[in-house]
């Protein structure tokens, strides 16, 4: 019995070998369409891993509440200055009536004109407490963070981001000299490692780029600066009351945090007229985030599974294109005693060891995925820097991930395919009367 199946598949393969070029061509419609399972596959899962850790970094038991500037903040008659946000007093509240937050760091940021000697910088000020690098992932290249010491004592002592520290001190060691920040003078007592910029999380959370910021005690920010910022640029007036940009709490349970964040919502609502602030639970977006995921990769796949199907399509023209060529080939083979199984068995195995070929040179060319992935990413950068500039953040740092089922998944379904297309061939061969193959010419 064995014998009589390798005789079978050596004469299918030896048909096939009749005409290189056809078969060619159809191997490479199933190459094509097991290749793009994989690669869709691959490329929908690094989107989705990317995506989720950017909301991870945020942490699942972090809720972050972030002041929200509302419209028409500054009148043109009076230029009035209105408070709006995040109060200090709310920070109070929050951090002393609700028993489930074990942690809150503090947060005001502005925009800012830092300056040594005669370099200048346009960045980020931001006043945080010495929780702050462990909430955002900040590493310390040399010096020290913030410290309890430097907030009680209101300290004019500060932290630069790797890229202020080279633009300022291209030639020295910043540590120990003092920056100016505006009308005062702040020492350096560290630098940070290069930080990669956080991508903008839907509607919830806007983009974060550390690249340009100093960091000083809150408690120096308030006292140095305090709540009523005026800018006055080009004959134009800007200026806001603002205690707080951000407050980021940390819940003790992850069970608890979706509770905790109703709580906040409600004792917030109780003390502000309007809504001058948002609440993002990183939990929920971490939720969405997977179901995202999920879908986005069945829909990938969905896409790469029709030029699967074109390739079976193109599978049954040739097959059906065969039969007619063989059609005296099947008469003889009928008058010498095969029956019409061994003419439908003949036909699958051409069409499977076609599906079989082209599933696993798909394979191959799917594995291929993330060095093909960079080539091209190189080149784009290469050659259209500005474009490439343009994309998010997600798309241009996103590395390809090769989903281990979608492997079998993808070969299987070649292989399903080259038995459902040809099957009908195969009958229809197994159909023909004996006689009228004999006579055909």
């Amino acid at each position: 019995m064995s014998l009589f199946w390798l005789r079978t598949w050596q004469l299918g393969i030896k048909s096939l070998l009749l005409h290189p070029l056809r078969s060619g061509l159809t191997v490479l419609g199933i190459f094509i369409g097991v290749s793009s399972v994989i690669w869709l596959v691959a490329i929908g899962e690094g989107i989705g891993r990317k995506a989720q850790e950017q909301i991870e970094q945020l942490g699942a038991t972090n809720i972050i509440v972030r002041s929200i500037k509302p419209p028409s903040e500054v009148t043109e008659r009076s230029r009035a200055l209105v408070p709006y946000g995040l109060t200090r007093d709310d920070y109070e509240r929050l951090t002393t009536t609700i028993p489930t937050i074990v942690q809150a760091v503090p947060i005001r940021e502005l925009r800012r004109r830092f300056s040594y000697g005669s370099r200048i910088l346009d960045g980020r000020l931001v006043g945080c407490s010495p929780e702050y690098a462990t909430v955002v992932k900040l590493e310390v290249d040399r010096g020290r963070f913030i410290t309890y010491a430097d907030m009680f004592r209101k300290e004019n002592v500060c932290v630069l981001a790797a890229e202020v520290a080279q633009r300022l001190f291209p030639l020295e060691n910043p540590l120990g000299r003092a920056i100016r920040i505006e009308e005062h003078f702040y020492v350096v007592v560290g630098v940070l490692k290069p930080r990669m910029p956080s991508a903008g999380i839907g509607g919830s959370l806007a983009a974060q780029e550390f690249s340009q910021d100093v960091y000083i005690p809150i408690t120096t920010l308030w006292d140095r600066i305090g709540d009523v910022v005026i800018t006055r640029r080009a004959g134009s007036f800007e200026g806001e009351i603002l205690q707080l940009s951000q407050v980021t709490l940390t819940v003790d349970k992850v069970t608890n945090v979706l509770s905790t964040a109703e709580v906040i919502k409600d004792l917030l609502a109780r003390y502000h007229r309007m809504e001058d602030y948002g609440v993002t639970v990183p939990l929920e977006l971490l939720e969405q985030a997977r179901v995202t995921r999920l879908m986005f990769m069945i829909f990938m796949g969905l896409i790469a599974a029709i030029s699967l199907v074109v390739g079976g399509i193109g599978i049954m023209n040739i097959m059906l294109a065969t039969v007619t060529e063989r059609t005296r080939e099947i008469g003889i083979r009928r008058a010498l005693g095969a029956k019409r199984r061994d003419i439908v068995r003949q036909f699958l195995i051409e069409t499977v060891s076609l599906s079989i070929v082209g599933g696993a040179a798909g394979i191959i060319g799917g594995l291929t995925c993330g060095p093909a992935f960079r080539f091209i990413r190189w080149q784009l950068n290469q050659l259209l820097p500005e474009v490439m500039n343009q994309l998010p953040d997600v798309v241009r740092t996103m590395e390809p991930v090769i989903v281990p089922a979608s492997i079998p998944v993808a070969f299987g379904i070649s292989v399903l395919i080259g038995i459902v297309f040809g099957l009908y061939p195969a009958m229809r061969a197994a159909a023909m009367d004996p006689i009228e193959a004999l006579r055909h010419e």
